[in-house]
């Protein structure tokens, strides 16, 4: 009963002062945030490669289910409302085009006075995991020597570096900052860091590898597409250990930057809406109470501050065929992929005087003999009536023109048509006198030594021979017209 009364004696002064604590903190809270807004200041920089997954990343931000790809810098904001103070703002999204022609525009979006503001996002890709490290690399030195050309403060540029040294020495894993004597604060941060006392104070050294290179901006590292892990391992026989070994290596330049990690699927809603929570908790201070994920290997997330050296070598030891150390791309190679190439055969052009001879040599011995009248080197393909101010263009060299009916049964064609019409008369005439041929219509000549001219009735031949030009010019000239088809004027009354 005594330690009773006692207890009963001195519990109104506890809580007198527990009341009075309580409502210190309040007061200065409401005073030093109750009247804050959300700044409308703030913006987000997003680079990476062409076809790393940057928009549609910006687009699951949004809230947005069909985002719109643009060219060069793109801009967008996100709407971020916060509940607690019902006050909401909008915030900036700048996206960089991965051709290096468009890296000039940076400086409409990251310049003096945006860059204490400003938080950068780089996104790599999954379905490409061999330049994944080299794309981190090279985006960071992009970065880099663009804060190199600007004329920002030093007093700006250090106070946003020693910002970035205490976002790391003040880390406090979700849950343990409810419970000051926890054994596990802070001490997740330093596992295995034996000459790390736990004091935070200035000066304190950070672990191994940590912020050696500290730009004084806030990166978070992205890796998009995540769901192709399946492919990558069904495919390209990937098995954990290369997992591991990817991961271990981009921890170790998040490490450098002081950057946090993201594995992001848009596809299967990985890591999206934590990826939103966790942006708003840098940049507004929005509670954020989710600790490191490393278990499930498409939907790693490390907080910046959390990570070291030792948690990383945790994932040395899944790793049989490999070592740590290795260079990255000798283990994640890009696989060679072969691509049929159907080579056009080269078409080398025929001289044209030769050509022009081959096909007078092709008329000269499928028609017979050249017709009267060509000069000596001409082609005979085109004619004398044709070069005589006839309204017909002059065929083409090398082109035969459509092919052209002589008696409903025979086609000839209109090159060299002349030496082909005397050939077919010559045949004709030859079959009713059973002699040698005569000389072409409308041409006179001697019969050729040692033939014996024939002595039919002329009279019936020549009168058979009218009758077949009479026949072939009704059926082939238009009406008005004296010329066949070939351009050559025919009448009965020549022969």
């Amino acid at each position: 009963m005594a330690i009773l009364q006692d207890k009963s004696k001195e519990s109104p002064k506890n809580e007198s002062g527990e009341k009075e604590n309580l409502w210190s903190s309040i007061l200065n809270d409401v005073q030093n945030h109750g009247n804050t807004k959300l700044p409308s200041c703030k913006q987000i920089l997003v680079l990476g490669d062409n076809e790393s997954g940057k928009t549609t990343m910006v687009a699951k931000l949004q809230g947005v289910e069909d985002p719109k790809k643009g060219w060069g810098l793109e801009y967008a904001y996100i709407d971020v409302r916060d509940d607690y103070r019902d006050d909401h703002t909008r915030l900036s999204v700048w996206v960089l085009d991965g051709d290096a022609g468009h890296n000039d525009l940076l400086k409409f979006a990251l310049n003096e006075e945006t860059f204490p503001h400003t938080l950068v996002v780089l996104t790599v890709t999954m379905t490409a995991p061999w330049g994944i490290l080299d794309q981190l690399r090279h985006w960071a030195s992009v970065l880099a020597d663009h804060l190199d050309k600007l004329k920002l403060d030093v007093d700006v540029r250090q106070a946003r570096r020693q910002h970035m040294v205490k976002t790391w020495q003040e880390y406090i894993e979700p849950g343990d900052e409810l419970d000051p004597s926890s054994p596990m604060k802070r001490s997740s941060r330093n596992l295995g860091d034996n000459e790390f006392d736990g004091d935070f104070e200035d000066g304190t050294p950070l672990p191994e590898c940590t912020l050696t290179n500290n730009l004084g901006l806030d990166i978070v590292v992205v890796v998009t597409k995540t769901d192709y892990i399946q492919t990558l391992e069904k495919e390209h026989d990937y098995r954990d250990e290369h997992l591991d070994f990817m991961q271990q290596h981009i921890r170790r330049f998040c490490l450098q930057y002081g950057a946090a990690l993201f594995y992001t699927s848009a596809k299967e809603d990985k890591n999206c809406d934590l990826l939103y929570k966790y942006l708003t908790h840098r940049i507004y201070g929005f509670p954020f109470r989710t600790p490191a994920l490393v278990v499930e290997k498409d939907a790693v997330f490390i907080p910046a501050g959390w990570d070291n050296l030792k948690k990383i070598s945790i994932l040395h030891e899944n790793m049989h065929t490999c070592k740590a150390d290795d260079y990255y791309t000798d283990i994640i190679a890009q696989p060679v992929t072969r691509k049929t190439i159907n080579r056009e055969t080269e078409i080398l052009a025929e001289d044209e005087q030769l050509f022009l001879t081959r096909q007078q040599q092709i008329l000269l011995a499928g028609g017979g003999l050249a017709p009267s009248g060509t000069r000596p080197g001409e082609s005979p393909i085109r004619s004398p009536a044709l070069s005589k101010g006839t309204s017909r263009s002059p065929a083409t060299p090398g082109m035969q023109s459509s092919p052209k009916k002589l008696d409903g049964s025979k086609v000839v064609s209109s090159p060299g048509g002349e030496g082909v019409l005397a050939n077919f008369f010559n045949s004709l005439l030859h079959k009713k006198t059973g002699a040698s041929p005569a000389s072409p219509m409308g041409m006179t000549g001697s019969p050729k030594p040692g033939l014996t001219e024939s002595t039919p009735d002329k009279a019936a031949m020549r009168s058979d021979a009218a009758a077949e030009l009479d026949r072939l010019a009704r059926g082939r000239k238009p009406p008005g017209d004296g010329r066949d088809g070939s351009g050559v004027d025919f009448n009965a009354s020549d022969c």
